[in-house]
């Protein structure tokens, strides 16, 4: 690649099941001109999520044989307008290519946090993914002091901002589950969960029990299936589920069954409730009054796995897919 040329993944074909990397192809035109009113901004850092699984089967999010979208951090090389200056580091939704033509509506300025908050934050737990476990822990299942909480998929991007802002929160006993004995340890280790599992170990359900033997107060759930099921069993009366999505249904042919354990829901008392943090960007100076004071103090550690080069951004998503990353999946140019 030339200065003078831009990259973008394109999605070739549907998945069924698990999607391969010849779903995708690298596509290259011209670095393109800003017009009156956008600005051209060259792309450093991107995030590959779980929810991308899911778009790549809609017509209405992704369409075939054009540019991807997601979260990215660009630096604005060229501009037509006066609110985006070169040099001016932005946030915006036109990633999965190198290049991008952007209007400031389009774009959020990367705030001047201080020393102790590097990039890599605003794509991870101060960015849509940390806004996601906040608004779950706060706002959906309103997790108090002392309350004991689960949480599935926690060794993902979402699952490790849950476990520390939860912390920050004063949570009771808190429990995660994984996809391998490597995550189990980073959660209990590194983390701070005092209890987790692996689920490929057992039924979910006798898992979720045993680390969590007096029950649960609430639940932030991204699996849904046998997860979901066993946070129904799991929770005491009054219980709280945020439900932020479906994992474990993303490579399914057909749909999974509901919990067998759902009339639960009406006998405990269980609130659950499902949410999209596109609905709840006004939490975003809270959690930054909550997490960034101890970002900068060096208390509160990013969980990130980074991958180099934007030409491997297609395998650091099937890699994230199948579980190989700790914490939020990052690709850096």
């Amino acid at each position: 690649m030339t200065n003078d040329t831009m990259i973008t993944v394109q999605q070739t074909a549907r998945p069924t099941g698990f999607p391969t990397p010849g779903h995708f192809a690298f596509v290259e035109s011209p670095v393109p001109a800003p017009e009156p009113g956008t600005a051209l901004v060259e792309n450093v850092l991107w995030s590959v999520d779980p929810y991308h699984r899911e778009a790549m089967d809609s017509d209405e999010i992704w369409t075939l044989n054009s540019p991807m979208e997601g979260r990215t951090l660009g630096r604005v090389l060229d501009s037509r307008d006066p609110a985006l200056r070169p040099g001016d580091l932005v946030l915006h939704r036109k990633g999965w290519r190198t290049h991008a033509l952007v209007s400031k509506d389009e774009t959020r300025p990367v705030p001047d946090l201080g020393p102790g908050v590097p990039l890599a934050a605003h794509l991870s737990l101060l960015g849509g993914t940390g806004l996601s476990a906040y608004v779950g822990l706060t706002r959906i299942a309103r997790l108090k002091p002392g309350e004991d909480l689960f949480v599935s998929a926690a060794a993902g991007g979402v699952g490790t901002a849950a476990g520390r802002l939860a912390r920050l929160l004063g949570a009771g006993r808190l429990v995660g589950s994984a996809g391998s004995a490597r995550k189990v340890a980073y959660l209990t280790e590194r983390v701070g969960f005092d209890a987790a599992f692996d689920y490929h170990d057992g039924p979910v359900g006798e898992l979720l029990a045993k680390a969590a033997p007096a029950g649960l107060d609430a639940v932030l759930d991204g699996v849904g299936g046998e997860h979901l099921e066993a946070s129904i069993g799991a929770l005491r009366p009054f219980g709280r589920i945020a439900w932020v999505g479906a994992v474990g249904q993303y490579h399914s042919l057909s749909a999974p069954p509901a919990p067998r354990n759902l009339f639960d829901v009406v006998g405990k008392s269980i609130r659950l409730e499902g949410f999209l943090v596109s609905n709840h960007t006004d939490a975003l100076e809270e959690l930054y009054e909550l997490a960034v004071p101890h970002l900068r103090s060096g208390a509160l550690p990013l969980d990130v796995t980074v991958v180099e080069g934007f030409g491997n951004i297609v395998e650091a998503f099937l890699g994230m897919l199948r579980g190989e990353n700790l914490g939020k999946m990052l690709v850096a140019a």
